[in-house]
């Protein structure tokens, strides 16, 4: 039997895995509800990591870099029972809920031109700044996950999510018509940066199996953009970035929810190996990307969480069957998991069948 580690090179690599793989990402406010239903906790009443309670064959272990211009810089600008606003180290105010978890409101944002970028931003993020990154608990988490041999991965967002927290959709939008100089420079500086910060990460810790860039390229309806921008003034970088990586050996998965089909041609020519989470709600067909692209991408994802949030059993089993078998069927790499991430409409028994059903359906 393949172990962790085995089984997800070789569904990156399309070379023979012997079992569909397994991976996802978990709502806080789920594990918190499920820590009620039974799920384990730790000695403070915690709920333990999903990566060692469910057997995930993947797991994060660094990454996550202070990206924004001022390191470490977090105001509080307004605060209720409720929420928060705090501005950030791009000069960006969001707001977030206090007691679930939610996407931040965009409130206000002070980075508004390419003058304002040069002159107040860009100065801190042309350099490596070692103070940026959590080398030691990146040693910690890469040394106790390769001890059980699963595949490890560095993670972060990178060009498109980083200008949306930056600058705000508005203007991000209106520059890439109005300026694309400064949406070019902008790349120019972060994709060198990422490779600078992520390298240190492999040159100090070590090399992980994997890359994961988060970018959500898309909403319930579509792109944000169209193809054509995104080929222009987004995806050079993208290319750039996985060629870094694959330089070194090291495959690349892209996160994107929403509606991303018509960027599938880039995502593939960029060169990633990976792609998650194929939401459906926004039209995506993990099925249908696989029979297209299984030759040239592994998909991790793509079942509908409404299947799981529904509670019906029958349903349940119902579709995972048939997800599993289509997927078989196409002969693309994939891991199983949800087409987002498990939300707190999930009961904890309910994902516990789903996963019994996958391990009865996972051998190929």
């Amino acid at each position: 039997m393949q172990t962790p580690r085995e089984v997800v090179s070789r569904i990156v690599r399309r070379d023979s895995p012997d079992r569909i793989g397994l991976y996802d990402f978990y709502w806080p406010d789920a594990l918190r509800r499920w820590a009620a239903e039974g799920y384990p906790t730790d000695e403070q009443g915690n709920p333990r990591d999903a990566t060692d309670v469910f057997g995930l064959d993947m797991c994060g272990v660094g990454g996550w870099f202070d990206a924004l211009p001022w390191r470490g810089w977090s105001e509080v600008v307004e605060e209720s029972e409720e929420w928060i606003v705090r501005r950030n180290g791009a000069g960006a105010a969001l707001k977030y809920w206090k007691h679930k978890s939610g996407t931040p409101e965009h409130i206000d944002f002070r980075m508004t031109s390419r003058e304002v970028w040069e002159r107040d931003y860009r100065p801190h993020v042309v350099k490596l700044d070692r103070e940026r990154v959590d080398l030691e608990g990146a040693r910690r988490a890469y040394a106790a996950r390769r001890e059980q041999d699963l595949w490890v991965y560095y993670g972060h967002l990178f060009l498109f999510e980083n200008m949306r927290q930056s600058m705000g959709d508005v203007c991000l939008y209106e520059s890439l018509l109005l300026d694309p100089g400064w949406i070019h420079d902008y790349g120019r500086v972060y994709t060198d940066f990422f490779k600078a910060h992520f390298q240190l990460l492999i040159d100090e810790v070590g090399a992980p199996d994997g890359i994961w860039i988060f970018e959500d390229l898309g909403y319930r309806n579509g792109l944000f953009c169209s193809p054509r921008v995104l080929e222009q003034l987004i995806f050079p970088y993208y290319r750039e970035l996985v060629d870094h990586f694959h330089a070194q050996g090291l495959p690349v998965i892209l996160h994107s929810c929403g509606g991303i089909e018509a960027a599938l041609p880039l995502i593939v020519e960029a060169g990633f190996d990976g792609l998650n989470p194929m939401e459906v709600k926004a039209g995506c067909d993990v099925v249908r990307f696989a029979r297209r692209y299984g030759d040239r991408l592994c998909f991790c994802g793509g079942l509908d969480v409404r299947i799981l949030e529904s509670g019906d059993r029958e349903h349940i089993r119902r579709e995972i069957v048939s997800l599993l078998r289509a997927m078989k069927d196409t002969g693309a790499g994939y891991l199983f998991g949800s087409d987002h991430s498990v939300t707190p409409n999930v009961s904890y028994e309910d994902y516990r069948f789903a996963l019994d059903v996958y391990r009865e359906q996972m051998i190929y």
